[in-house]
């Protein structure tokens, strides 16, 4: 016992020490037991309440992100005895992550069914930050433990804001299927985290003994424990063939939980995998397994399957769903690339689509909550009965495409540029494959987003009916956003310089 205690000593030195870097997550915390207790104490007037403190708290927390975001570039710190890693792109990916979840948090305050809900969406907010810290975890996670606990913390978030919405049919199966997928995505990634354990004895993945390890193992099993170890992590990324949950569980779920779980948890899954790549794709780096091979198929497949399927579907948020499928095929383009040029194109790439696809959504909401519109024919007409809607729904749409002057044509132009600088070092040719799929899918892509300005304006509708509007809190919202989205798209250099 005695021999332990300079180890324990050491320990605990080295946790106090992380815990100043660790400052966003410890506000995180405090936060959600506040959310939580809040709930609890007050009973009229809970959800507002709960929300203002949810809101205000998530701004403190971007302030420490902020502070973390301007330490020195090039320092990395490693916490709590390596199982996280500290450094300038995972507090990007932080900091996106949390300013996306403030607009997502007073989204679910202006959605008309979840305000509805009979159990009133306290207890919703307390989930939303639970998962917000589960996002932080997931994005500075480095062992296979930390991996594979804030990957289920994020699940278990999730799988209780799906059903929430449970008084429907739909939204409970749904929620049921979310749940099953995933149960199932997790024993397959800890089974693959067990048979890399097996093969190195060590946890870190950037440790030299864990390339070094698995180096000596047949190439074959390494490759087998890998895709098992991904399947877990595609969960989170939906890209084929781990996409099946996809269409059902975001037409299902409350739409601002559709939005919620298209942008963060996808956001966290694509930090994470920079992560788990690096050490295998460095310069110098042991070929012990080809993640360029294998996430250029994941990416060739993704694009493919994502945009076709979403030619042929009528519901607005299943378009939305399949589409949001072909943007995680994009952006593994960038990952594919693995340079400093493709790891800020896919920074900027999945900031922008979060915004536009939450965008969408708040107008697919919007829409819904006046006319009671799902499908794209229930849209006929409505672009002269709610022409600002209208108008912002097609340039969110634009922009979603990656047509010119939005945002969305800059972030897929720098993953397009990314990939080529690529190809020019390593004239692989999967990259130059890829690209020619990033533009063929990027068509494809504008026959089914057209579905919704075609009906909203050139399509009539004998329905003579005068909607009344009364919250213009989404129609705001959206607004402001389409205006950063072209705006960025026409000034561009005013936010790459913080990428």
């Amino acid at each position: 016992m005695q021999n332990l205690l300079p180890y324990i000593s050491s320990q605990l030195d080295g946790a106090l020490s992380s815990l100043h870097f660790f400052m966003p997550e410890v506000y995180l915390s405090a936060l959600f037991l506040l959310v939580l207790i809040t709930g609890l104490v007050y009973t009229r007037n809970a959800a507002a309440i709960c929300r203002i403190i949810a809101v205000v708290g998530m701004v403190f927390v971007i302030a420490q992100d902020v502070i973390q975001y301007y330490m020195p570039a090039a320092e990395v710190r490693p916490l709590f005895s390596g199982m996280l890693l500290l450094h300038r792109t995972t507090v990007l990916f932080k900091l996106i992550t949390d300013v996306v979840s403030i607009l997502l948090l007073m989204y679910f305050a202006w959605d008309k069914q979840l305000r509805a809900h009979k159990k009133g969406l306290s207890d919703l907010y307390a989930i939303a930050i639970a998962s917000i810290l589960g996002l932080h975890l997931m994005l500075m996670s480095v062992n296979l433990l930390s991996i594979y606990l804030s990957v289920e913390f994020v699940s278990l978030a999730s799988y209780l804001m799906v059903a929430y919405k449970s008084e429907q049919g739909f939204s409970a199966g749904a929620g049921l299927k979310y749940v099953l997928f995933g149960a199932a995505s997790s024993a397959v990634m800890l089974y693959g985290i067990s048979l890399l354990y097996a093969f190195t004895g060590c946890t870190d993945i950037f440790a030299p003994e864990f390339v070094l390890g698995l180096a000596k193992v047949n190439g074959l099993s390494v490759a087998f424990a890998i895709v098992l170890f991904f399947a877990g992590l595609g969960f989170k990324l939906s890209f084929v063939p781990m996409h099946f949950w996809v269409p059902d569980v975001y037409q299902g779920a409350a739409t601002p939980v559709t939005a919620w779980l298209s942008t963060l948890p996808k956001i966290a899954a694509f930090g994470m995998l920079l992560h788990l790549i690096a050490p295998f794709m460095a310069p110098g780096s042991l070929p012990v397994f080809d993640f360029r091979l294998f996430l250029s198929v994941i990416g060739l497949i993704t694009m493919i399957a994502g945009n076709f399927a979403a030619v042929m579907q009528k519901n607005v948020k299943r378009i939305l769903a399949y589409s949001s499928i072909g943007h995680t095929g994009f952006a593994l383009m960038a990952i594919a690339a693995f340079n400093a040029e493709g790891i800020k194109a896919l920074v900027f790439y999945l900031a922008v689509y979060a915004v536009a696809n939450i965008a969408a959504l708040m107008l697919a909401s919007y829409f819904n909550n006046i006319t009671a519109a799902e499908k794209v024919d229930d849209y006929k007409g409505l672009g002269f009965k709610l022409p600002a809607a209208s108008v912002c729904f097609v340039m969110v749409l634009i922009s979603l495409t990656g047509l010119p002057v939005t945002a969305g044509f800059i972030g897929k132009v720098l993953v397009f540029q990314s990939v080529y600088t690529a190809y020019q070092q390593s004239h692989n040719t999967l990259l130059m494959l890829l690209m020619a799929t990033g533009a063929l899918t990027t068509v494809v892509a504008l026959f089914y987003y057209i579905k919704v300005p075609l009906y909203l304006f050139l399509r009539k509708s004998d329905d003579n009916h005068e909607y009344i509007v009364t919250s213009q809190s989404l129609l705001i919202a959206s607004a402001i956003i389409t205006f950063l989205l072209v705006f960025i798209g026409i000034f561009p250099d005013y936010i790459a310089r913080y990428f």
